[in-house]
């Protein structure tokens, strides 16, 4: 499995996948117009790792400091099947970085750890985002 590498555009944004480590990141911003285009290759990615042993475990980055409904709807989607995957026996990981005074993005991050039951969802403050 080759490595997933999209540089962010103006309204999407930047993913680097590892499938040789089992790590992904997704940061900037995310509000384009047909969002399940912009999300299409991260799902394929890692359905395609998943396949190929989900017991290894996946890390998800997230640093986004924007997105659009339709981002939240395929941000949840991504949620749940990392969700099953976890449930599964595989150890997924997200850690959801956001500004220390960005109220909106760490109430998402909650939002989004409120419904997954097997993944291990860490809420990160960190200095320098945005």
């Amino acid at each position: 499995m080759s490595d997933l590498h999209i540089e962010s555009g103006e309204r999407s944004p930047a993913v680097d996948f590892d499938p040789s480590i089992g790590r992904m990141s997704i940061r900037g911003e995310s509000y384009p117009e047909d969002a399940s285009r912009v999300f299409a290759p991260i799902f394929a990615a890692i359905e395609s790792y998943l396949e190929a042993g989900s017991a290894r475990g996946l890390h998800l980055d997230m640093e986004l400091i924007y997105f659009n409904s339709s981002s939240a709807k395929a941000l949840m989607n991504l949620f749940v099947m990392l969700d099953q995957a976890a449930a599964e026996g595989g150890p997924v990981t997200v850690d959801w970085r956001y500004a220390p005074d960005d109220d909106t993005m760490r109430e998402f991050g909650e939002d989004f750890s409120e419904d997954l039951e097997h993944v291990v969802f860490n809420l990160i403050a960190v200095e320098g985002v945005g």
